[in-house]
C-alpha cells in the first residue's frame, strides 16, 4: 500500500539495499581494525616493550588521522562523487593495512595506523551519506544504519581474529591480525565500480538524465521516483518542468562558499542543525563507549579475569552484544523513530555506566577476587554496549547525515565525523591515564555523568525526523514546526 509520496512504507527497495550494503563494506573493514587492535595491543606491547603512554598513542592515532580524512572527504566527495570517494577510502585503508601487517618497528606500525586513519575518516563520512542519498524516506533509517552494522560486524570479526591468531607465535600472530584487512579493501576498491553514483550528487552536477535512471532503480514505484526527482530538483534550484538530461545548475546550488554559510553566517534553522549534528557526534564518544570497545580486556582484568586468552574470549561477548542490538535497532529506527531510541539509549547508559563504575570499584578494592563483583562487572559491561547500540550508536550516523540540506550535507557530515573522531581519539588516548588517576571505576562514574548531560542535550535539541524527506529537514528545525516533532 502506497502513501501520498508514492512509497510503500513496508518495502525496502532491493537495489537500494544492495548499494547500501556494498557501501557498508568499508565500515566492516574499519570495525575490524578497531576490534582487532584491542587484542593485538597485548602482543604489540610484549614484542616492542612499549609503556602505557605509547599504547594509548597507538590506539588513538588512527582517530586523530581520521579527523583529517573526514575533513578532506566532504570536499572530495563533492568534487569526484560519493562512489569514487568510497574507492579512494578503500585504497588508502589497504595501504595502511599492508604497512601495519609488515610492522618491523613501533614507528612503522604507527605510520600504518596513521594512513589507515585517513581512510577511516573518508569511510565514516561517505558511507552513511551515500546510503542516505540512495534511499527513500520510509527506509532511510534502516539503510543508513547499515554502515554502523558493518562496524559491529567488523569489531566482532576483529575479536574473533584475536582469539584465533593468538595461538600463533608472538611475532606472527598480531601481524596477521592487522594485515589481513588489506584483502577486503582491495576487493571493495574493485567492486565499488559496479555501484551507481548518488542521484542527488548527479543532479548537483546538472546530470539529471543519469540521476533519473538511478532513481527509478532505487525507488519502489515510478511515482516515488518522480516525486524524489522533483524534490531534489527543487532543492538544487532546477525548474521541475525542465526535462533536459544535462542542465546548468544555478550558482546558488554550487558548493562554493558553503564553509562560510554553514559556520560563519548560518540561518537560525541551519545553526540549530549544525549544533544538533555536531552535538550528537560529540556525545557518541564522550560517553565512553570507545573505552569499553578498545580496552575491554583491561576492564575484565580489573574485574579479576587475569588469563589473557580468557580476557580475549570475554571481548567476543562484547562484539556479539554490539552486533545483536545494533541489528535490532536497525529494524526499529524507522518504526519507533530516532528520538525515542536516543532517549531510551542514554537513560540506560546512565544507569549501566554508573553500575559498572560501582562494581569495578568494589572489585579493585576487594584485596582478592570477588566472584559476584567480577560477574556483575562483565554483565554491566555488556549492558553498556547493549544500550549504546540500541540507540546512540546507529542513530548518530542516521540523524547527523539526514538533517543537513543537500548543499551542506557533505561538509556537515565531514565536520560531524571530525568531531566524532576527535572525541574517539581523546577517550582512547586518555582512558588508561584517567584510570590511573581516578581508578577505572571512577572513570566510568565520569562517563555516566557525561551520559546524563547527553540525555538532557538530546531531549531539548534533537527533534524527530522519522518519515521526513531529506529535502524537508530544514523545516523540521524551524521554531514554528519543531514542537510537534519534539512530542513524537
Amino acid at each position: 500500500m502506497e502513501n501520498d509520496n508514492g512509497e510503500n512504507p513496508t518495502k525496502v527497495n532491493k537495489y537500494a539495499c544492495a548499494c547500501a550494503i556494498v557501501a557498508s563494506m568499508i565500515s566492516i573493514i574499519f570495525g575490524y581494525d578497531t576490534g582487532v587492535m584491542s587484542g593485538a595491543m597485548i602482543y604489540v606491547k610484549k614484542e616492542f616493550q612499549i609503556n602505557d603512554a605509547k599504547t594509548e598513542i597507538l590506539a588513538g592515532i588512527l582517530n586523530l588521522c581520521a579527523l583529517v580524512g573526514s575533513l578532506c572527504a566532504g570536499r572530495t566527495s563533492d568534487k569526484i562523487g560519493r562512489r569514487n570517494t568510497i574507492m579512494v577510502a578503500s585504497v588508502i585503508f589497504m595501504i595502511g593495512s599492508i604497512l601495519m601487517g609488515y610492522g618491523p618497528s613501533y614507528i612503522a606500525l604507527l605510520v600504518g595506523r596513521c594512513i589507515a586513519g585517513v581512510g577511516v575518516g573518508f569511510a565514516l563520512m561517505i558511507a552513511p551519506v551515500y546510503s542516505a542519498e540512495v534511499s527513500s524516506p520510509s527506509s532511510r533509517g534502516f539503510l543508513t544504519s547499515l554502515p554502523e552494522i558493518g562496524i559491529s560486524i567488523g569489531i566482532l570479526l576483529g575479536y574473533l581474529s584475536n582469539y584465533i591468531f593468538s595461538r600463533l607465535y608472538l611475532e606472527l600472530g598480531w601481524r596477521i591480525m592487522l594485515g589481513i584487512a588489506a584483502i577486503p579493501s582491495l576487493f571493495l576498491a574493485i567492486g565499488i565500480l559496479k555501484m551507481p553514483e548518488s542521484p542527488r550528487w548527479l543532479i548537483m552536477q546538472g546530470r539529471v538524465g543519469e540521476a533519473k535512471k538511478i532513481l527509478y532503480k532505487v525507488s519502489n514505484s515510478p511515482q516515488e521516483a518522480e516525486i524524489r526527482l522533483r524534490d531534489i530538483k527543487e532543492a538544487v534550484g532546477i525548474d521541475e518542468n525542465c526535462n533536459d538530461d544535462i542542465v546548468k545548475v544555478p550558482e546558488s546550488a554550487q558548493t562554493h562558499g558553503v564553509w562560510k554559510e554553514l559556520l560563519l553566517k548560518p540561518t537560525p534553522s541551519l545553526r540549530w542543525i549544525l549544533i544538533a549534528g555536531v552535538g550528537i557526534h560529540f556525545f557518541e564518544h564522550a560517553t565512553g563507549i570507545e573505552a569499553v570497545i578498545l580496552y575491554s580486556h583491561k576492564i575484565f582484568a580489573k574485574a579479576g579475569v587475569h588469563d589473557t586468552r580468557k580476557q580475549i574470549l570475554a571481548t567476543v561477548g562484547v562484539g556479539l552484544t554490539k552486533f545483536t542490538f545494533i541489528v535490532l535497532s536497525t529494524f526499529l529506527i524507522d518504526r519507533v523513530g530516532r528520538r525515542k531510541l536516543l532517549l531510551t539509549s542514554l537513560s540506560g547508559m546512565v544507569v549501566t555506566l554508573a553500575g559498572l563504575g560501582f562494581f569495578l570499584t568494589i572489585a579493585e578494592n576487594s584485596g582478592g577476587t570477588l566472584i559476584w563483583a567480577l560477574v556483575l562487572s562483565i554483565v554491566t559491561t555488556y549492558a553498556v554496549v547493549m544500550f549504546f547500540n540500541i540507540g546512540l550508536g546507529p542513530v548518530t550516523w542516521v540523524y547527523s547525515t539526514e538533517i543537513f540540506p543537500l548543499r551542506y550535507r557533505a561538509l556537515g557530515a565531514g565536520i560531524g565525523v571530525a568531531v566524532n573522531r576527535l572525541m574517539n581519539a581523546t577517550v582512547s588516548m586518555s582512558f588508561l591515564s584517567i584510570s590511573e588517576a581516578i581508578t577505572t571505576g571512577g572513570a566510568f562514574f565520569m562517563f555516566a555523568g557525561v551520559s546524563l548531560e547527553a540525555l538532557i542535550f538530546f531531549y531539548f535539541m534533537c527533534p524527530e525526523t522519522k518519515g521526513k524527506s531529506l529535502e524537508e529537514m530544514e523545516s523540521v528545525f524551524t521554531k514554528g514546526k519543531s514542537s510537534e516533532n519534539f512530542n513524537k
